[in-house]
């Protein structure tokens, strides 16, 4: 699963999850920003994708590393 979130003043305001797939706001102010960043297809379609470049790509690497340091 990807997340990626977003925080103000120690509080998250956004979080991206790959397992919704879309942009959720937790405060006021990120309610706006999510419901902004929802309606761009093109940045869901990216987020959407760094799911792939950054997870999938090196799952197998950090896997390996974590059953080498237990």
């Amino acid at each position: 699963e990807y997340i990626r979130s977003s925080y103000f003043n120690k509080k998250e305001d956004t979080r991206f999850s790959s397992s919704v797939g879309k942009f959720v706001g937790f405060t006021e102010q990120g309610v706006k920003f999510a419901a902004a960043w929802n309606k761009d297809a093109s940045l869901l379609s990216a987020i959407k994708a760094q799911k792939e470049v950054y997870c999938l790509n090196n799952i197998q690497n950090w896997y390996n590393n974590m059953l080498t340091k237990s």
